[in-house]
């Protein structure tokens, strides 16, 4: 006869939302870690079945993690907000917009950067090596 408790992880109280969202990061964690392992596993043999099975379920905890962080912008809308901004900030980076353009993604009410910053008077890592 098995010699687990069931009642062993039930928990005196029910969390808040934002328990939750703490508790659903760390599980984002987890698939990610459990991502890589599985990844490096992957790397580190040339059995093929091994590689389909753990490919199989490598994928799923990509599903996994995804369904966590859709999980974490309807738990906290402010993570949800930064989340919003980074995509438009990605936008603006790969297309190759001004710093002060990308920076100024989420800060309504602030100035946009002077037109007459040209390429040569904006402070980058480049002109700070000089």
């Amino acid at each position: 006869m098995p010699q687990t408790n069931p009642f062993h992880s039930l928990v005196p109280r029910k969390m808040t939302d934002t328990e939750l969202a703490r508790s659903i990061r760390l599980n984002i964690e987890a698939e990610l870690d459990a991502i890589n392992l599985y990844a490096a596993h992957i790397d580190a043999t040339d059995n093929e079945d091994a590689k389909a099975i753990l490919r199989h379920v490598m994928d799923e905890e990509r599903e996994h993690a995804a369904l966590f962080w859709e999980l974490i912008a309807r738990l906290d809308p402010e993570q949800a907000a930064h989340a919003k901004e980074a995509v438009e900030k990605y936008r603006l980076i790969t297309s190759g917009a001004s710093h002060e353009a990308v920076e100024a993604v989420g800060k309504e009410g602030e100035a946009p950067a002077p037109a007459d910053v040209t390429p040569e008077k904006r402070l980058t890592v480049g002109s700070l090596r000089r």
